[in-house]
């Protein structure tokens, strides 16, 4: 059975992207795209909201990608190898490999998913997170916490609602980026 690993790099006071709508203060250095690379790994399908898929699906294009360190080629190539399930009412077709659009996040399909994978999942996008927390099919929370504050913007973690994590894992890069690996565990 596969874990559902919510995974995001975020700024200090909480945030994916700024007010608006930028996040290039999140750009991993060449140590944390190596962390990324590792992480994505064991990954086998990967769930994202419709925006998310957008800003993603730049890995699947080889034109920029020549002049680029190996650790970030290397990454374009993991995340082509990963199944992907886009979550969207307004696209009607997708544009990389290995992807599928579901129209709406059915939370029993994504249990299933769970239980049939044999490699952990990811979700990304924080509207199509947020969906996740609240039926409780999330269950680790891996951050990249950049030194950084936007003063609002994109929350990262569900507004509303309560979670209660416990500390798996902990490391701190040289560029003060600090992650942090929780499991989400359940207030039923």
């Amino acid at each position: 059975m596969g874990k559902l690993v919510y995974a995001a790099n975020v700024s200090l006071d909480g945030y994916l992207e700024d007010e608006s709508g930028a996040f290039d203060w999140s750009v991993p250095d060449e140590a944390a795209h190596a962390f990324w690379n590792e992480h994505e790994r064991g990954i086998g399908t990967s769930l994202y909201g419709r925006r998310m898929y957008q800003t993603m699906r730049v890995w699947e294009d080889d034109d920029w990608l020549a002049d680029e360190p190996a650790v970030v080629r290397e990454y374009a190539q993991i995340w082509r190898d990963t199944d992907k399930v886009v979550y969207s009412t307004t696209l009607d077709a997708v544009s990389t490999a290995r992807t599928r659009i579901e129209r709406s996040f059915d939370p029993e399909a994504v249990r299933r998913l769970k239980e049939e994978s044999t490699r952990d999942l990811s979700i990304g996008g924080a509207t199509i997170a947020a969906e996740a927390f609240r039926h409780g099919l999330v269950d680790e929370c891996v951050l990249l916490l950049c030194p950084v504050t936007v003063g609002g913007g994109k929350p990262a973690l569900p507004r509303g609602m309560r979670l209660n994590l416990e500390l798996l894992d902990h490391r701190r890069f040289a560029n003060g980026v600090v992650y942090v690996r929780h499991a989400v565990r359940r207030t039923d």
